[in-house]
């Protein structure tokens, strides 16, 4: 019985959310459309809630529950700290834009809440099978998501590419991961690094093709889910097709989910074949940034340039995660967190442009928005120098930690090459604050939008500088989730 109460206990935010997205549904039933902002109102009320039970649950140790398939440590307090917060602000950003194209339903905010729940499950999961479970409940409502606006062919033609693609990649993953069961008798992940890890150090006599095949699969279903090369092909279709409160949700909070699940299953089960996995990180960090930034530079469409922007960030996030120390980990850490603040900034600005009937998706809908706008205008212009990595924004601190990991590691040669690359991709970026401030507006129409988003948007944009001149808070953050957790 008391094994029953500190299981339910240690996943008491997850349970919060999963019945609140009932509720939400059922709720919603009964709302007529002037009333439908209390599902609004109740979906953000359950994101603090959660977090409060996240804080409150705090012990600084680890704790294991649910036969040490779950695990309750600092990294997954912090990390899901920063999902659910992430959710929070999206939420804020995408409300006005889904009232006024009549996607403002509770169908939409439950699939936010149960997808949520599978990021928060991935977050704990100490489990193969926790981590499945959890990714599959996200991808679902992802799927979901994408098809939401169901007037629109490119909606659901995105929705079917990332459908097709993804159900494949999550087959890739359960056929890596059925490998190393195979391999090693065990699911959990600690069993795991303790059977191929013998008592004197050395590596345990498992026959190393199966061992390496099964990663091979796990770290081709990881890349899919980040969206690094080669397995980036949905990115820019799904991100261009799906509709743009759907691309923010898509492009920032799961990253933090795909941090988790790496950390578990490289880090935590597989560290002792670090070796191998370092090799396809590598090939994959330089092959998303090489790809990334060039493929960036062509695009008109700015959702589809934020993609292959988004395939580069995660080139300069593997830097850290492919030294395999806890340096490495950290500045990754520290990166995904900088990466989701600039990306919700981003998409914020496109979502405030964005009005009934157009949507501002090209560069051209940014030209002389210093004319009309010079606020907004300077907040896109902190958010395009972060992600530029123009000091002193967090961008900028992100990717000098992973590359210094990096460095650390002795990949001298690749950090060279991605110095190089991102001097290239800082050329898109810098476009934006072209046409921004040297461009006449082919639109002088007013700016419409709501109280509340423009002071959230304005908050985000400004901590992409604040974070930058003070750094030192987060990074503190991050490095004790990891020092604390990594066993």
């Amino acid at each position: 019985m008391e094994n029953i109460q500190i299981d339910l206990m240690t996943a008491l935010p997850e349970i919060t959310v999963l019945c609140m997205a009932m509720v939400i549904l059922i709720v919603d039933l009964f709302l007529n459309e002037k009333n439908r902002f209390i599902i609004y109102a109740l979906a953000q009320v359950t994101l603090f809630v959660a977090a409060y039970l996240v804080l409150a649950n705090h012990s600084g140790a680890i704790a294991y529950s649910f036969s040490y398939m779950y695990v309750h440590d600092p990294l997954s307090e912090v990390l899901k700290l920063m999902t659910l917060l992430g959710t929070s602000l999206m939420l804020v950003y995408t409300r006005h834009y889904m009232q006024v194209r009549n996607l403002f339903k509770g169908e939409y905010y439950a699939l936010i809440l149960f997808a949520t729940v599978g990021m928060m499950v991935m977050i704990s999961g100490k489990s193969m099978l926790t981590i499945y479970m959890g990714l599959e409940l996200l991808s679902l409502c992802l799927y979901a998501l994408v098809a939401l606006d169901r007037d629109k062919a490119q909606s659901t033609e995105a929705a079917m590419k990332y459908f097709v693609l993804g159900a494949l990649a999550s087959g890739m993953l359960l056929y890596g991961m059925s490998m190393i069961y195979g391999a090693t008798g065990s699911l959990n992940l600690n069993e795991i690094a303790g059977t191929l890890l013998q008592g004197n150090g050395e590596m345990a006599p498992i026959p190393q093709p199966v061992l390496i095949l099964g990663l091979v699969f796990i770290v081709s279903g990881l890349a899919f889910k980040f969206g690094a090369v080669p397995f980036h092909m949905w990115v820019p279709d799904v991100y261009q097709g799906s509709p743009t409160a759907i691309t923010m949700f898509i492009g920032s909070v799961p990253k933090f989910a795909a941090f988790a699940m790496m950390i578990r299953l490289l880090m935590d089960g597989l560290q002792t074949l670090a070796p191998d996995w370092q090799d396809m990180l590598l090939i994959m960090a330089v092959m998303s940034i090489a790809i990334g930034n060039i493929s960036a530079i062509a695009q008109t469409n700015l959702k589809r340039m934020l993609a292959y922007s988004t395939i580069s960030h995660i080139g300069f996030l593997l830097f850290g995660l492919l030294s395999a120390n806890p340096m490495g980990y950290f500045s990754s850490m520290f990166y995904i967190s900088a990466y989701v603040l600039m990306t919700l900034a981003a998409f914020g600005m496109i979502l405030l442009l964005s009005r009934k009937g157009f949507e501002a998706e090209n560069l051209e809908d940014l030209k002389g928005l210093n004319q009309r706008s010079p606020w907004l205008a300077f907040m896109m212009l902190i958010t395009m120098f972060s992600m530029a990595g123009v000091p002193p924004t967090i961008g900028f601190y992100a990717k000098f930690t992973v590359l210094q990991a990096a460095l650390q590691a002795g990949h001298i040669w690749a950090v060279v090459f991605a110095v190089l690359m991102a001097v290239i991709g800082a050329f898109y970026y810098l476009r934006i604050v072209k046409l921004m401030y040297f461009d006449v507006p082919q639109d002088n129409s007013l700016i419409v939008a709501p109280i509340d988003m423009r002071v959230v948007l304005s908050i985000n944009a400004s901590a992409l500088l604040l974070l930058g001149l003070m750094p030192q808070g987060l990074m503190n953050i991050c490095a004790y989730a990891i020092t604390h957790s990594l066993q």
